[in-house]
């Protein structure tokens, strides 16, 4: 394998786990629920296609293989993370789950 893909899946596979370590720390310290939302859902969106762009680049090189199974997986993803968090802030909002003092904006409280 060329010098220039190791470097580039290592990077993939590095940035991935950074995007993941700071998704598992917003879920670890942001103050309330609708906070902490935005972590699994962003964060995991983009560290999961840095490792699975990772893993068909690797695959690519060493057998010749197109990876549709990262495709799959990373298409699902972009597709239900938002959906899953949509869901699960109109359920807090209908229990009237507790908000931090620092999160903005309450469109449901009228």
């Amino acid at each position: 394998m060329h010098l220039a893909l190791e470097i580039l899946i290592s990077a993939l596979i590095l940035i991935g786990g950074l995007f993941a370590l700071i998704g598992g720390y917003g879920i670890a310290k942001l103050p309330d629920f609708f906070s902490r939302l935005h972590a699994p859902t962003k964060i995991s969106t983009v560290s999961v296609g840095c490792m699975g762009l990772a893993s068909m680049v690797y695959f690519m090189a060493t057998d010749g293989t197109f990876g549709a199974v990262e495709i799959l997986v990373s298409l699902f993803l972009v597709l239900t993370a938002p959906i899953s968090a949509n869901i699960m802030a109109k359920a807090a909002m209908h229990l009237d789950v507790r908000r931090s003092d620092r999160t903005r904006g309450a469109p449901w409280k009228q």
